[in-house]
């Protein structure tokens, strides 16, 4: 590992490289805020996936690409006159100080537990953000199925929630029997429970929105990461499908032309090889 001042050089350098970088090309100057948001996204999932593989050399590299947008962003805002990489970071460390008395300065001195320091966490940012609410600070533009966990994280952080996660299971019934209502299933209704087997696109999307929060919020309360867990289930799906797909045709198939169960049976050969 680097020294503190091996560190500091290298930022120093990635400094140099950035303002070459941006009198220097023209592709780099003429970014904006607007042209870079689409690639900062791309670039967050790169991350995010070099993280579920544990390849850290990998990780490695889209850390790299991802602080090249943090410089870059910070280069932008220099040269309009707003602020620049030390504002960025002096902001970073006073927020991180403020929200976190425990480590830079308790006056009770009492070690605090994880779960006391994550409600400390939310109700400083509330009083830093001045009146605003706690869940205000929630992209808008966030992926829904991690926007969902934030939100209820957040929640969580100031009280509410569930007593225990045990009870968070008949929501998810609950919502999930609304669902099937919406789309016309018939469900058994709780006692002066009425409802029409009408089918309105509008009335749909609430209920399985509402299905699909509850389970996130269970996933939530039993330590899972909601993305995480889809993220597998579509890369096992894939799996599963391509597996068919391609023994199918090894067999002189048209998938397209078979009936369901032909395929449920090579789709299950695809399953008993823990594809």
């Amino acid at each position: 590992m680097h020294t503190k001042e091996e560190k500091i050089a290298a930022f120093t350098r990635a400094l140099e490289v950035m303002d070459a970088l941006r009198d220097g090309c023209p592709w780099n100057h003429a970014q904006t805020n607007e042209s870079l948001r689409p690639l900062t996204i791309e670039e967050v999932y790169e991350l995010s996936d070099a993280v579920l593989e544990g390849n850290s050399k990998a990780l490695c590299k889209e850390v790299g690409d991802l602080a090249l947008h943090v410089l870059f962003y910070a280069k932008v805002a220099e040269e309009k006159g707003e602020y620049d990489i030390a504002d960025v970071l002096s902001g970073m460390c006073e927020k991180m100080i403020f929200r976190h008395p425990h480590v830079f300065g308790d006056a009770s001195g009492r070690p605090m537990t994880a779960e006391e320091v994550a409600k400390a966490w939310e109700l400083r940012k509330k009083k830093e953000r001045s009146g605003k609410t706690i869940l205000e600070g929630v992209p808008k533009s966030c992926e829904p199925v991690q926007k969902a966990w934030i939100l209820q994280d957040k929640a969580s952080a100031v009280g509410f929630d569930w007593e225990s996660p045990a009870d968070v299971w008949p929501k998810v019934d609950e919502e999930i029997a609304e669902a099937k209502e919406a789309v016309g299933i018939q469900v058994r209704k709780a006692p002066g429970r009425s409802g029409s087997s009408e089918v309105s696109q509008a009335h749909a999307e609430e209920e399985f929105g509402d299905a699909m929060f509850a389970l996130v919020n269970a996933a939530r309360l039993y330590g899972v990461d909601p993305s995480v867990a889809l993220a597998k289930a579509c890369d096992k799906f894939q799996r599963r499908f391509t597996y068919m797909e391609t023994e199918a045709a090894a067999r002189g198939l048209d998938l397209g032309k078979m009936s369901l169960a032909e395929m449920d049976a090579i789709w299950d050969e695809g399953k008993a090889k823990s594809l």
